[in-house]
């Protein structure tokens, strides 16, 4: 069952602009290890930012809160499995939100598809609740 679905778009260039304003400090507030290690290997770091911008904003409304109640950015983190596949970790309040919104019986996958043409940047997050335990 879909228990949320969230989507964002974040356009690169305001994110550019972001970045040589505020550099460092907008990049930690925002942005985990993971996620900063990913952009500074790409040519378009602040397109690589965007998107993973987008997808914490989808995230979150996916959760039903928006970044309110106490989530964190830091709290949605996008990676990659070893086939490109983007993929969703949550934790602290982000994780505690999924935990609750999760029906007794099921656990919750994060689904998160990323895409980008310049100036825009768009993520899509399902979240789904399937029954049992993980797999393991």
């Amino acid at each position: 069952m879909i228990l949320g679905i969230g989507s964002d778009l974040a356009n690169i260039d305001r994110i550019q602009s972001t970045l040589d304003r505020f550099g460092d400090r907008f990049r930690n507030r925002v942005f985990t290890g993971t996620e900063l290690g990913k952009a500074a290997r790409r040519a378009d770091e602040a397109g690589t930012l965007a998107k993973r911008w987008a997808a914490k904003e989808a995230c979150s409304k996916a959760l039903g809160t928006g970044l309110a109640m106490g989530i964190s950015w830091r709290d949605m983190a996008v990676s990659n499995l070893p086939s490109g596949q983007p993929v969703m970790a949550l934790t602290g309040w982000a994780q505690d939100r999924l935990t609750a919104m999760t029906p007794p019986g099921h656990h919750a996958v994060v689904h998160v598809t990323l895409t980008d043409d310049h100036p825009w940047a768009q993520a899509f997050v399902v979240i789904e609740a399937r029954p049992g335990p993980p797999d393991a």
